[in-house]
């Protein structure tokens, strides 16, 4: 059982930064996948990055390389997502969410076992 909290979403203007984190409580986090989704009003969920349970690999929706990075701390059970350059079209709520498969990285919500509550992104033009 792993349970997920998000926090660190906000308001921001368009090109500021945002780090949200993902705080996780359960032994076996560092052996699962994590990954952010995101969900706009109106939209369905789409995968945003993911990681390895090691950190050695990690991917990205096209339209945010380059400006999100994702890392994690097993010693501290924590994933995050480092957002830069924001624009308006990244206003979403936020998940992070844990994948038994930790050995790739999977697109597909539905792939994934555990999710957080979210967290809201609002970014002002």
């Amino acid at each position: 059982q792993v349970q997920l909290v998000e926090s660190g979403g906000g308001l921001v203007q368009a090109g500021g930064s945002l780090r949200l984190s993902c705080a996780a409580s359960g032994r076996t986090f560092s052996s699962y996948g994590m990954g952010w989704f995101r969900q706009a009003s109106g939209e369905e969920r789409e995968f945003v990055a993911g990681i390895t349970w090691s950190g050695s690999s990690s991917n990205y929706k096209d339209s945010v390389k380059g400006r999100f990075t994702v890392s994690r701390d097993n010693a501290k059970n924590t994933v995050y997502l480092q957002m830069n350059s924001l624009k308006p079209e990244d206003t979403a709520v936020y998940y992070c969410a844990a994948d038994r498969e930790g050995s790739f990285i999977r697109r597909r919500a539905r792939d994934y076992e555990y999710w957080g509550q979210g967290t809201q992104v609002t970014v002002s033009a």
